[in-house]
């Protein structure tokens, strides 16, 4: 952003061309849109993302519902793929046979992680389920959920920045090209002859 000073410095200068004073002003521009454009972006994506996500943790919480499940017996063997926990999660967990009642009072069963280190039949532990007693992962949070807009909203202001700062580059390298171009059509019209004593030019 060095050129920003030139917007003075070449304001009565003879030696100063159209591309210089192009450059400081686009400096300028992309500066002014780093500095509002980039803010009020992440602003807005942060908040629509904020509501959209307290929306979905909202339904969550009143969607999802936690059971208590009864081990029947421990299952050995690799964990289930659907199982929504991580893997540090999953290793202070135990895969067993399960069962539970629904929400809407049927009766469920089936393999599932209990955070239990050495179940044994007829251990209790808490489950997530849906309002049919299908097994889902813990509702969002409304804190995670402002985390998740939050960092939504910083980078979208950071690649707004990013693309007026590439905007910017990829311009001021088209210009020092077209500048280039004009010295080699400046010498060429000079000729071979250029700088001799002896020539009337």
């Amino acid at each position: 952003m060095r050129a920003l000073g030139g917007l003075w410095r070449w304001r009565h200068n003879p030696l100063r061309r159209a591309t210089d004073l192009a450059e400081a002003w686009l400096a300028l521009v992309a500066l002014l849109l780093m500095a509002v454009a980039a803010p009020v972006t992440g602003w807005l994506v942060g908040r629509t993302a904020q509501d959209s996500l307290q929306r979905s943790a909202w339904q969550q919480q009143h969607a999802r519902h936690l059971v208590t499940a009864t081990v029947v017996r421990e299952l050995g063997g690799a964990l289930p793929e659907a199982d929504p926990e991580s893997s540090s999660a999953r290793e202070s967990h135990s895969r067993v046979l399960a069962y539970w009642r629904a929400p809407d009072g049927t009766r469920r069963h089936g393999p599932v992680l209990a955070d239990l280190k050495s179940p044994h039949p007829g251990d209790h532990f808490r489950l997530w389920t849906d309002p049919r007693g299908r097994m889902t992962t813990r509702p969002l949070d409304s804190a995670t959920a402002t985390a998740h807009a939050a960092l939504a909203g910083l980078g979208a202001a950071l690649l707004t920045a990013a693309l007026v700062e590439t905007g910017r580059r990829v311009t001021v390298w088209r210009l020092v090209r077209r500048r280039y171009a004009r010295w080699d059509q400046a010498w060429e019209r000079a000729g071979p002859d250029w700088g001799k004593a002896d020539t009337s030019s």
